[in-house]
């Protein structure tokens, strides 16, 4: 079966939809992309098929443009037709719900990035902002999928909800329709039982039996489908199939599944010969010198990006022979600028990478290469020109970095990736694999890196681009939608290797 011959209707419902609106310099309304590799992914999901999304508004433009349209937005996005149809929420609820729970307290526990010693601190505003906030604007999107189904009673859509965002809504659509087909896709990893206990006992359980309302539940690995299913054990004390990747609750199966996200690769590699990548190709090979490191981030506390400069700094410490010979080139991308914990990082990146220039550069070189913006093209161009590609990160869904720079690199370069990433389950034997926590692990890591024999770095960078090839984000949908289908007839599923 490939992914046309799945011909059911999609509901796709996630936090940002697949464009947002703004005011041009005439005052009128124009459509821009949404941010994230999300919308990317899902609008490859809905090619070809009738597709209605569901999103939050993000701008009073978009809350404008609903009004207007009377709630649907008939769009013809890249080629695609699809409605949009947008949630509204007053800001202050959105806020409890996106800024209080959704991010930080959710994120940070499914990131591991707690320090729990002193954070956090579950108050009443903690549960108020729970209950007025994220339980409400899951119960917009309830209320809008509901809607929608209400509409097409006939057709048995199939509802796609994505992520973090919404894990209650599947509990809420499920009780007004109990013949719909849920699937949910958790991008960011899936911890282990006891750091759920981090929330209260209403909260966690919540969350597990909202998730436990769809059809099937799916995830990038099959580490974050363990996890999930020993937490349905153990929080929920019920019946699972390790074997299958089946629970059992209230008389449905649920499976959950392991989908590792890919890119679309023949579109990629189109964009890294196209004008502007050039253009920024050749800007790069200027200044660059005889090793390249590179990294590309959002400036994210999860990517790790004070522990890889540190690893630096031990590297040029110990081989001091590659001084005024390398580059650690670092792209970086402002992240959440309205949430304390990440301006505080920001500074702390920006502290310690002025401490290693100042410690190892002088007047005509300076080791790191620090540029805060958001130049995709420049990204893509540094994909091409990498020695080494430092993937850190200390808990990650996927990253898709790794993969998009693997794919489209031409000089043989060699990945340091964390063993702590969704693609370390694809991509790690081909990678140089590291503790995202040992410094003197990822200082040795770009020595062997810097040292490896060409025949050797030629070797590893063919698999990774004959992996990412092979697992395209194609092959991402249709595998979900194989499942899909399986279920739906009421197949019993087959095992999956761990």
């Amino acid at each position: 079966m490939d992914e046309h011959s799945f011909e059911n209707e999609l509901i796709l419902v996630s936090n940002r939809g697949p464009v947002s609106y703004r005011r041009d310099g005439a005052g009128g309304l124009v459509a821009s992309r949404g941010g994230g590799g999300l919308v990317t992914a899902l609008l490859g999901v809905s090619a070809s098929r009738r597709v209605t999304w569901i999103a939050h508004a993000m701008t009073s433009e978009d809350a404008e443009i609903s009004g207007r349209k009377g709630g649907r937005i008939q769009l013809i996005h890249e080629g695609q037709e699809l409605e949009l149809r947008f949630v509204t929420s007053d800001p202050d609820v959105y806020n409890q719900y996106y800024n209080v729970i959704a991010n930080p307290m959710i994120w940070f526990i499914q990131h591991y990035l707690w320090d729990l010693s002193v954070a956090p601190d579950i108050r009443r505003s903690e549960m108020e902002a729970w209950e007025n906030g994220y339980l409400a604007v899951n119960e917009q999107f309830a209320a809008a999928v509901n809607d929608e189904l209400d509409r097409r009673r006939s057709s048995k859509p199939v509802v796609m909800l994505h992520d973090y965002h919404l894990y209650t809504c599947p509990g809420l659509v499920r009780r007004r329709h109990p013949e719909a087909f849920l699937h949910q896709f958790i991008h960011i990893p899936w911890p282990q039982s006891d750091s759920w206990r981090v929330l209260p006992r209403s909260i966690r359980r919540a969350v597990m039996e909202g998730l436990l309302a769809n059809d099937v539940v799916a995830f990038h690995t099959s580490r974050y489908v363990r996890n999930f299913l020993v937490c349905c054990q153990e929080i929920l004390d019920l019946e699972v199939d390790f074997n299958q990747g089946v629970v059992n609750t209230g008389g449905r199966e649920v499976w959950a599944r392991a989908y590792p996200i890919s890119i679309d690769c023949s579109e990629f590699e189109r964009l890294a010969v196209s004008g502007p990548v050039l253009a920024e190709e050749e800007e790069l090979k200027e200044f660059r010198r005889e090793k390249l490191i590179l990294r590309v981030d959002r400036m994210d506390l999860s990517k790790n990006i004070v522990r890889g400069f540190k690893a630096f700094d031990i590297f040029l410490e110990k081989h001091p022979e590659f001084k005024q010979k390398i580059t650690f080139l670092a792209l970086l991308q402002p992240s959440r600028e309205d949430v304390e914990e990440y301006v505080e990082y920001r500074e702390k990146i920006m502290r310690v990478v002025e401490v290693i220039n100042t410690k190892h550069g002088d007047t005509t070189w300076m080791p790191i290469d620090l540029r805060m913006q958001d130049n995709f093209n420049r990204s893509v161009a540094a994909y091409k020109q990498f020695d080494v590609l430092m993937v850190n990160a200390i808990y990650d869904g996927m990253n898709l970095i790794a993969k998009e720079a693997g794919l489209v690199n031409r000089r043989d370069g060699v990945i340091i990736l964390s063993e702590n990433t969704g693609a370390h389950e694809e991509l790690g034997p081909h990678c140089i694999s590291v503790s995202p926590f040992d410094l003197e692990n990822q200082s040795q890591a770009i020595y062997q890196a810097l040292t490896m024999p060409d025949d050797e770095k030629k070797r590893r960078a063919g698999m990774i681009r004959d992996t990412v090839k092979h697992n395209d984000i194609h092959k991402w949908i249709d595998t979900q939608f194989v499942d899909i289908v399986q279920k739906m007839s009421g197949k019993v599923p087959a095992g999956r290797e761990e």
